[in-house]
């Protein structure tokens, strides 16, 4: 995946936004594709790779390979690498990723309602 070029107006948007409040950040970094559906998948006990590829099927393994270390480099899950042949890696929440399930848990319903009420509008 190409670098986002840092010079543009985009890229300075976006970082101002962050550096202003944390939200921000967490969520420009929970709206890319396929973030929240892994971290559930990792929630609902789904910890390996091909676990977490087989339940998201359309997911790539190379989108898959960035989410998982990018919820890693924010503190949402840990990766847990165990001695061996093949090499085993597993994947959990920490207590930041739990408490973030919970409040995308809320979102989720609160989204259902105010879709629910738009498609009886229309």
């Amino acid at each position: 995946m190409p670098e986002r070029k840092t010079n543009s107006s985009n890229y300075q948007n976006q970082s101002f936004l962050e550096n202003k409040c944390p939200l921000n950040e967490l969520l420009f970094s929970m709206s890319r594709r396929w973030t929240t559906d892994v971290l559930f998948c990792i929630e609902e006990g789904k910890n390996r790779f091909s676990a977490i590829r087989e339940e998201l099927t359309y997911i790539t393994d190379h989108i898959l390979s960035d989410r998982l270390k990018t919820l890693e480099k924010n503190g949402l899950i840990s990766r847990h690498q165990y001695q061996g042949m093949p090499p085993k890696v597993t994947y959990a929440l920490t207590e930041h990723g739990v408490e973030l399930c919970k409040l995308l848990e809320q979102l989720c319903e609160f989204s259902s309602l105010i879709y629910e009420d738009k498609a009886v509008a229309v």
